[in-house]
This record gives structure tokens, sequence and C-alpha cells, in this order.
């Protein structure tokens, strides 16, 4: 019981940060019926400018993340104005070609920029880890899933209870009937991109001092991206949410009663059964985000 207990404390701590990423990627897919597969890359881009501000700049590790997720927000944006703009109005495949082309091209860039050298991130946490009781559990995990809450929750109030949000519910119902109660649906779009692309440089920058970071990394944070937003879903928040919850203690129990090198294997064994028995997710239901 203990055992079970210290992986399932694990796997909720990382599943936190795991539904960051889903929400990202469930809200960019639903609003503008992109498949973004920069999403793994703007997750490694938040990674290495933590790394960047405080081994290089020696920065504040606070102010690295803060500046990590606004920069990721910014990069989105760009992303979006630059490539997926001129786009709009073509074909899917034309659009994931890009977007393809553009994961290789940012990924490449890291490694030009960083090298293929794994590097660990400094915080200021105390290495000894909080006991309670049976289980124990560091102090950085304990800020990231509490950071994740927060964003989390942030997200949600936005969506739900702002005039932003509004817009952007509306925009995922039906964009030409929002187009004409005035929504700017060009800038909508913008926002959105830049938001879920914050979010996922937001789960980099929490995990990478959790984990190493390395130029790669990207590529299997996007297809644990994707299997959360089909666990959930397309288009849902809460089912983002709870995918990424599901995944990160499917993935510590996989690797604690199995075996460590099958925790990636496991969550996409669980889509697969998902897929057989409920096409659109855990918890689809009316189509709307929120």
């Amino acid at each position: 019981m203990d055992q079970f207990l210290q992986h399932l404390l694990n796997g909720v701590i990382l599943g936190g940060s795991y539904a960051l990423l889903g929400i990202g990627l469930t809200l960019i897919f639903g609003i503008m019926y992109v498949v973004n597969f920069t999403h793994g890359e703007l997750y490694s881009f938040g990674a290495y400018m933590v790394f960047g501000v405080v081994a290089a700049l020696h920065g504040n590790f606070f102010v690295a993340l803060f500046l990590a997720v606004a920069l990721g927000a910014v990069l989105g944006a760009g992303i979006e104005r630059s490539l997926l703009r001129p786009l709009r109005g073509t074909s899917i495949d034309t659009t994931m070609l890009v977007m393809i082309g553009a994961w290789i091209a940012m990924q490449n860039a890291e490694q030009l920029l960083w090298t293929g050298v794994a590097k660990a991130i400094r915080h200021p946490f105390p290495e000894a880890p909080l006991v309670i009781g049976p289980v124990s559990v560091s102090w950085i995990r304990i800020f990231v899933f509490a950071a994740a809450i927060l964003l989390i929750a942030a997200s949600h109030l936005l969506i739900r209870r702002t005039r932003l949000g509004t817009a952007m519910r509306a925009t995922f119902q039906d964009r030409e009937t929002a187009a004409l109660m005035g929504v700017n649906i060009d800038a909508i779009h913008t926002v959105t991109f830049a938001f879920g692309s914050g979010l996922a440089a937001a789960a980099g920058a929490l995990l990478g001092p959790v984990f190493v970071v390395f130029p790669t990394m990207g590529d299997l944070a996007a297809l644990k991206a994707f299997a959360i937003v089909i666990l959930g879903g397309m288009g849902n928040f809460l089912g983002a949410t709870l995918g990424g919850l599901i995944l990160g203690v499917v993935e510590e129990m996989g690797a604690g009663y199995i075996s460590s090198g099958y925790r990636d294997a496991m969550g996409f064994l669980i889509i697969i059964v998902v897929l057989l028995f409920r096409p659109t997710g855990l918890f689809a239901r009316a189509e709307r985000v929120g």
C-alpha cells in the first residue's frame, strides 16, 4: 500500500503538468482546427528559456519561469501570424506540412544553439524531500504541481469568466455567427495560439528542472499531448485536465509495477483502448470549450 500511494502521488504531480500540455493543444485544435506539430517544441522552448536565464544569465529561477511562459506565448503568436494566418482557407494537408516543417526547423535550431548534450536546471528548493507518513516527495515537485494547478485554474477562469473567453468559446461553437456578432476571428486565433503555446512553454519550464533538458525532449511531449486530447475529447478543457492526470498516474503505475522501460508505452496502451471503445474520448460531451 505504501508503494501504491507513492506511485499515485508521483503520478498526480506529473499529471498536473501533462494537463497544461493537453489544455493548450485542445484549445488550439478546437478553435482553429489546426494540428499543432510545434507544440512539443514550444514545450522544449520553455525548458531551454529557464535554463538559459538561470545558467547563462545567472537570473532568478522564478523570474525565469515567468519569462519562459511569456516568451512562449510571444513565439506562438509569431507562428500564428507568420505561418498559419496566410494559410487560412487552404487544405489541412498544406497546413500540416507547414507545421511539420516548423517543428523540424525549431528542433534543429535548439540543437544548433544548445548542442545535443542534456542539461540540468538548477533550482532554489532543498534536495531533502518532504516526508508525509509512508510517502515522500521532493519540494520541486510540490512547487511544480502547485504552479500547474494555479495555471489550470487561471485558464479556466479566463475561458469561463471573461469577455475574451466568451469570444473564444463562441468562435469554437460557430465562427461565422461569432464574426457576425462582432468577434474579431483573426485576433481570437492569434490569442488562442499564443495562449496554448504559453501553456506548453509553462509545462516545459516546470518539468525541465525535474528532469533534464535536451533538444528532442519535445517529441515525446507532443505525442503525450495528443494522447491527452484523445483521452479527454477534442476541445474539452475539463477532459484535457483529467486526461493529463490519468496519463500521469498510468505512467507511474506502469513504471512502478511493470518496468520503467514501459513508462511511456503504458500511456499509449490506454489510448488504444479508449479509441477502441470510446473514439470521441472519455469525457466527450456537447461541443464547447470549457
